[in-house]
């Protein structure tokens, strides 16, 4: 399945029906009067969040979205029928933005979140509404109020516990797909994962959390280098960050360096990220047989007061001790 985080839509609302201009005309009754009826109410278009979809690319074949309108009103005050609202299933994670001020209109956040997004006209009033007593035939009555229509733009934030942010190639799609039933595409060359993978790790029989591996950190990612800022969002709503540093023979670089470079792209998208819980995890042990790299990152982190876990995903050690660190911390969060 092709993974789209991004779209841009035009939602319609229905148009109210119109009031009815009508007369009561029976032959036994005398003073016949009027009985037009009301207009119907237009729908209303509703995005609502659902954990049934992943991603936005239903949006990429169709963009036009528009509500049914209201019936409009008949004679023996008879109410014309509101038009059905239009209920647009969208991922949970979503964020619906204005497109003329780019200004957040919602956050989907939970399963069930909903949004107004084009509300529905009112029906117009029937002519029985305008009779007087020195106007007892009144000939009109009001026309239906239009339906909103706006263009919006969607964007998709995965919903994660933990992120793992780190330069390609430092593993996290093949830490995923060990702690996780998730099978991300793994390859030993630069940008082999091209979307964001989702994996649900298991702890306990009811206890499980989410990890997120996000691609495309390198130096200059907030401004648009690699893969540039597209995956960026999908870290905003992790608790914790997990900085994944390759300290194996083919590393290349400082470790330690490494880890600045990418707390300084988190810093320079969203200063605020700095803030969340953040581990170190040294990877690919099983062929680091030069010790020096981890020797450096190990005295960096104790100096500066940060938690180090040394593992490798090939021959899993030190993968039960990661799991648990992880979840240990959430609980308190």
């Amino acid at each position: 399945m092709r993974f789209v985080d991004y779209a841009k839509i035009y939602v319609r609302s229905g148009n109210g029906g119109k009031g009815c201009v009508s007369f009561r005309r029976e032959k036994y009754v005398p003073r016949g009067g009027p009985d037009g009826g009301d207009g119907g109410k237009g729908g209303n278009v509703i995005l609502q969040a659902t954990v049934q979809l992943q991603t936005l690319l239903d949006f990429r074949y169709k963009r036009e979205y528009r509500a049914q309108k209201g019936q409009d009103g008949m004679g023996k005050n008879m109410h014309g029928k509101n038009g059905t609202d239009l209920c647009i299933p969208v991922p949970v994670g979503t964020v619906v933005k204005s497109c003329e001020q780019n200004a957040i209109l919602a956050d989907l956040k939970e399963e069930s979140d909903s949004f107004v997004a084009a509300r529905g006209g009112k029906g117009g009033l029937g002519n029985e509404h305008f009779a007087t007593s020195t106007r007892q035939v009144p000939k009109f009555a009001q026309p239906g109020q239009e339906g909103e229509e706006r263009w919006l733009i969607l964007e998709l934030k995965l919903i994660a516990d933990v992120g793992l942010v780190g330069l390609p190639n430092a593993g996290k799609s093949t830490l995923i797909s060990v702690i996780s039933a998730a099978r991300p595409k793994i390859a030993d060359y630069p940008f082999t994962t091209t979307v964001p993978n989702l994996g649900v790790v298991r702890v306990e029989e009811h206890k499980s959390f989410v990890v997120a591996d996000i691609p495309g950190l390198i130096e200059g990612a907030h401004a648009g280098a690699g893969l540039g800022i597209q995956f960026l969002r999908h870290i905003e709503r992790t608790k914790i960050f997990l900085h994944l540093i390759d300290i194996s023979d083919n590393a290349q670089g400082d470790p330690v360096e490494h880890y600045h470079m990418i707390r300084k792209e988190l810093g320079m998208y969203r200063e605020e990220l700095l803030a969340k819980h953040q581990a170190v995890v040294a990877t690919k042990l099983d062929i680091a047989s030069d010790k020096r790299k981890l020797d450096i990152l190990e005295k960096y982190c104790k100096t500066n007061h940060i938690e180090l876990i040394k593992i490798s995903s090939v021959t899993g050690e030190g993968i039960k001790e990661l799991i648990y660190h992880l979840a240990q911390h959430l609980q308190k969060i």
